[in-house]
């Protein structure tokens, strides 16, 4: 994988997530694809856990910026940046550690989120 590859790829899960494609899902992760909304959750496996979680908050809006912080081989890690609402206001500041499949779609998903006004520790 490269850079381009990496970003075309968030760029298809962006538009994917905006339109609660849940069909989508199958062109962006392997059959067997871990998906971890945080690091200490249970993984969800495969294309009908995914799909589960894939649905949007009916009139939910959101920007997204992304940007590759490293790509080694098959291994990157994108800095991501959500900003939800209206009607709510949420925002996010997230790593995805993403492992790619050699078909070019992603076999394991990690995501590290962050927000404002969170407790960091317990």
């Amino acid at each position: 994988m490269d850079r381009d590859q990496v970003m075309r790829w968030v760029s298809a899960y962006e538009a994917a997530w905006r339109e609660s494609d849940r069909q989508a899902v199958e062109k962006l992760f392997t059959d067997d694809a871990r998906y971890r909304r945080s690091p200490y959750t249970e993984d969800l496996v495969g294309h009908p856990a995914i799909k589960d979680f894939w649905v949007a908050d009916e009139g939910e809006t959101f920007t997204m910026t992304a940007s590759p912080v490293a790509v080694e081989g098959a291994d990157a890690v994108v800095r991501v940046e959500v900003i939800y609402g209206p009607p709510t206001h949420q925002e996010y500041r997230d790593l995805w550690v993403l492992h790619f499949a050699a078909d070019g779609r992603v076999d394991d998903f990690e995501e590290w989120a962050y927000w404002p006004d969170k407790p960091y520790t317990v």
